[in-house]
């Protein structure tokens, strides 16, 4: 089942989550700041990603301008970035969405894109 991460104050996750359910599709939402996404989870993201660690950072929030992240991320070891987004949800791009057993793995809310990967 799609599993998504959100935040109930993002209106990007509020419009991807209305949408989910207009097309009727079945889904189970985490709280993205209380219960961020595991290393395997974000690990299977970047993979989808192909490799690209900065897809999945929140660049535009609060807590990557304040731990000063746009010089910090360079220098960090794959590893340690899943480890910091694992722990700080705030830091995670969302809407957070996946479903490792159909192949769908999405970040941020573009409605063509996830049309596309859910098949809606």
């Amino acid at each position: 089942m799609l599993k998504i991460y959100a935040y109930q104050g993002c209106s990007t996750c509020k419009n991807a989550l209305k949408w989910l359910k207009a097309q009727g599709i079945a889904h189970e939402e985490a709280a993205i700041r209380e219960t961020p996404p595991t290393v395997k989870e974000l690990r299977a993201m970047l993979e989808a990603k192909n490799g690209e660690l900065r897809l999945l950072f929140n660049t535009s929030g609060q807590d990557y301008r304040a731990l000063g992240m746009k010089d910090k991320l360079p220098t960090l070891s794959t590893d340690e970035a899943l480890e910091l987004l694992a722990t700080n949800g705030n830091l995670v791009k969302r809407p957070f969405a996946l479903d490792p057993t159909a192949g769908v793995h999405l970040v941020g809310f573009k409605e063509a894109e996830w049309q596309q990967a859910l098949k809606a």
